[in-house]
């Protein structure tokens, strides 16, 4: 039953995915970014492994569910023979209609999913009747953090969590608060790319991380040049003066 509950699902999977991507105008190319002449930019969406993650989740809630609906069911039966057999189009359609939009669902998720990255900034775009974009700007990241749960391990894969200025109060994606946050959720190289990253806010002089490079004037500052021969007299006039204070005071 779970292989053929399987099937139906990715068969209206396929037919439903063409439906929504015209209605709804789904893009199915990457997002952009504004690039400078030179520049790198990188598409990329989850891993695979994101993918099977996300399908354990959908197995294991499937199985407690459906055992819980299964058992409900046969023991109606036992009590009632002719209710349970009534019962049993609306059961089936209860047990098998979740698992079916549960899937869709999953695939959806994966299938909406992409990351763009240039050398200045980072665009995470997600959502397929409500299309949410956040782009973050390495300038203002204040901070990068990876997650890898056991599970997540398991299937090679990690969160990247980029978090810039003030984004202490915002949602799982970038919603509300002073700043954003950034989930780069199920990619396989996380370390690499929490580098490149890191790397790139180093390069930033205004990356506000407090390791940038400060340079000293090689000349010293204009005003410094600019003294005039008057200048120099009054000054010396100024010292001569605190010096006979000075004398005058000594006598005392």
């Amino acid at each position: 039953m779970k292989t053929q509950t399987l099937a139906a699902a990715e068969w209206v999977y396929a037919g439903l995915w063409g439906v929504l991507v015209r209605w709804f105008r789904v893009p199915q190319e990457p997002p952009t970014l504004a690039v400078r002449p030179g520049e790198t930019v990188d598409s990329f969406r989850p891993a695979e492994g994101y993918l099977r993650y996300l399908k354990f989740w959908f197995w294991l809630v499937l199985l407690i569910v459906d055992i819980g609906l299964t058992t409900a069911w046969i023991a109606i039966f036992i009590v009632n023979p002719v209710v349970g057999a009534a019962l049993s189009p609306i059961a089936l359609f209860i047990i098998i209609a979740p698992d079916i939009i549960a899937y869709i669902a999953i695939h959806l998720r994966y299938d909406t999913t992409w990351y763009v990255m240039t050398d200045r900034s980072l665009r995470i775009r997600r959502g397929i009747i409500s299309i949410h974009e956040v782009t973050i700007t390495f300038e203002n990241v204040q901070n990068v953090m990876l997650r890898r749960g056991p599970l997540q391990r398991y299937y090679g894969i990690a969160d990247l969590i980029v978090q810039t200025a003030g984004g202490g109060g915002a949602g799982p994606h970038g919603e509300g608060g002073g700043g954003h946050l950034g989930v780069i959720e199920g990619i396989a190289n996380a370390d690499a790319l929490r580098d490149r990253i890191l790397a790139r806010l180093r390069d930033s002089k205004s990356a506000g991380l407090g390791d940038e490079a400060h340079p000293v004037p090689s000349h010293p500052p204009q005003h410094a040049m600019q003294l005039t021969p008057d200048h120099v007299a009054t000054l010396r006039q100024i010292l001569g003066g605190l010096r006979r204070l000075n004398g005058e005071r000594g006598h005392y």
